[in-house]
Parts: structure tokens; sequence; C-alpha cells
């Protein structure tokens, strides 16, 4: 075998090892964007969404609207029924979401059992009324445990972008407005 051989031998072997790690850091940065429980964005992922968001809705004058969900009454199913009928029950609410959202939409688990959901290209009226509609998937479908049917409820709060240029700012005013609901009850 000439040295040539031996060099270029040694390049494809370096190029497909090269190719194997880059793959291998695109999956571990995957995974740190994504809730370890849920089939949802972890925070990090989401406010990264979000950022990315709020830069094209000022670019292009587009709409959007964040919706801030806290489960009402979580703790009563984690005393009551075991913290694996509360994860149950995180997994059900991410996956209600995700199945009555628009492939452009996204929703993120925050943390506990507080969730996020982004929905560009969309106004306020549209925003309340898919807040609704989101808070009767939940009650609906709710979470099974033990051959029994769990509904899920949320307190969601609704904010209109207008043109915030820090997610955490955005999420603080809609977390507010979800709170103000919550105390409305």
């Amino acid at each position: 075998m000439s040295a040539v051989q031996d060099l270029s031998g040694e390049i494809e072997r370096l190029k497909a090892e090269a190719a194997h790690w880059r793959a291998r850091a695109e999956a571990a940065e995957a995974l740190a964007e994504r809730d370890v429980l849920t089939p949802a964005l972890n925070r990090r992922g989401f406010v990264r969404e979000l950022s990315r968001a709020m830069a094209f809705c000022r670019r292009h004058g587009t709409e959007a609207v964040l919706l801030y969900l806290d489960l009402d009454g979580f703790k009563a199913v984690n005393d009551a029924l075991g913290h694996q009928a509360g994860d149950r029950a995180l997994v059900a609410c991410a996956e209600i979401l995700n199945r009555n959202l628009r492939e452009s939409d996204a929703v993120g688990r925050l943390g506990g059992d507080e969730f996020a959901v982004l929905l560009l290209g969309t106004d306020a009226g549209g925003g309340k009324g898919k807040a609704e509609s989101l808070i009767q998937a939940l009650r609906d479908e709710g979470f099974d445990w033990q051959d029994t049917r769990h509904p899920i409820a949320a307190s969601v709060g609704v904010r209109v972008f207008s043109g915030q240029t820090d997610p955490e700012d955005w999420l603080a005013e809609a977390d507010a407005a979800m709170w103000v609901r919550k105390r409305g009850r």
C-alpha cells in the first residue's frame, strides 16, 4: 500500500469519526433542550424558541401570543395518588397540548406543573380562544391512572406580543396574567 493510500484511508477514517462526534454533539444539544419527563421543550429550549419568535415578529410585524399554564390542584394529585400519577398527569398534559396545537406552535414545560405555549401568527382573540379550548381539552381528555380517568384543570394567562425584547419579561407578564385568572376563580 502506498503512502497516498494510507493517507486517504486515514482521512476517510477521521471524516467518519468527526461525523460521529458531530452527530453525538447535536443529539446532546437536543436533549439539553427537551424536558426529561414530557414531550415538551424544557425552559431553556422554550426560551430559545421564544427569542427566535420575538425576533421574527419584530422583523416581519407578525403577531404572536404566549399562554402560561399552571395546573390546578396538582399537589392534591401527588398527595392523593402518588408522584407516579403526578408524572402521568404531566405527560398527559404535554401530549394534549401538542395534539391541540399547530406544528408552528411550541410547548414548553417551565418547571413543576407550569407549561407555556407559543402561538405564532395569532392575535389576542385567537389566543384567548385557544386558551379556552386547551382548558377544555385538558378537562375532557385528562389522564388515566389505575383504571380511572382524571380530568386535568389549568389556569391560563394570555399575553400578546407587544414588542417585548426579553423572553423572560414576556414569560413573567404571561405568568402574572395566569395568577390574576387563578385568583379570580
